[in-house]
C-alpha cells in the first residue's frame, strides 16, 4: 500500500486496527513510534548496485492501556513527517515486534482492518547465479489448444 492509500483510508475510519498474517489483531493499545523514509542501497549477488526507498512505520505496544491511536492522530503524524522529509508517494513497510524478533510486513486494507502482509526474500540476479527461471506448469487434463500431432501426419 502506498502512503496516499493509507491517508485515504484513515479519513473514513473511526478506529485503527492492524491484523497480522495469522489473523490475530495487534493489541488496541499499540503506538506508531516511527514514520520515516528508508533508503536501502545494496549490491545483489550478481554484482548489480540497487536502491530501494519506502516509507517505514513502526508499531509498538507496551503496558500503556489508557491510550489509543486514533485515525486523526496518525494522519497528523504522517502529515508532519511528509512536511519534514518531503515523501514521494512510496510503498509502506511496517515493522512490528513479534515474540522473538522484529517482523517486517507489507500493508493492505480490507475495508475495516489494515492487514500486515507477509514479505518474502528473493534472489534478484537469478541469471547471474545460474538459477533457472521457473517454468509454467500445467495439467495436461486442463490444457486446451495443445499442439496435437495428427496420427496420420507422419510426425509421430
Amino acid at each position: 500500500m502506498k502512503l496516499s492509500a493509507i491517508k485515504k483510508h484513515l479519513k473514513s475510519l473511526e478506529s485503527i486496527t492492524f491484523q497480522l498474517p495469522n489473523k490475530q489483531l495487534v493489541p488496541r493499545h499499540f503506538h506508531v513510534t516511527e514514520v520515516g523514509k528508508t533508503t536501502k542501497t545494496f549490491i545483489d549477488c550478481g554484482g548489480k548496485i540497487r536502491n530501494e526507498t519506502f516509507i517505514g512505520f513502526q508499531l509498538w505496544e507496551e503496558n500503556d492501556y489508557d491510550h489509543r491511536l486514533h485515525p486523526e492522530k496518525l494522519m497528523q503524524i504522517i502529515e508532519r513527517s511528509e512536511q519534514l522529509f518531503e515523501f514521494p508517494d512510496l510503498e509502506i513497510e511496517v515493522e512490528y515486534q513479534g515474540k522473538e524478533t522484529i517482523g517486517k510486513y507489507g500493508l493492505d486494507f480490507d475495508g475495516k482492518n489494515f492487514l500486515l502482509t507477509s514479505k518474502l526474500t528473493a534472489c534478484l540476479a537469478k541469471e547471474a547465479c545460474g538459477i533457472p527461471q521457473e517454468k509454467t506448469r500445467i495439467r495436461i487434463s486442463e490444457a486446451t489448444n495443445l499442439n496435437r500431432c495428427d496420427p496420420n501426419s507422419g510426425c509421430c
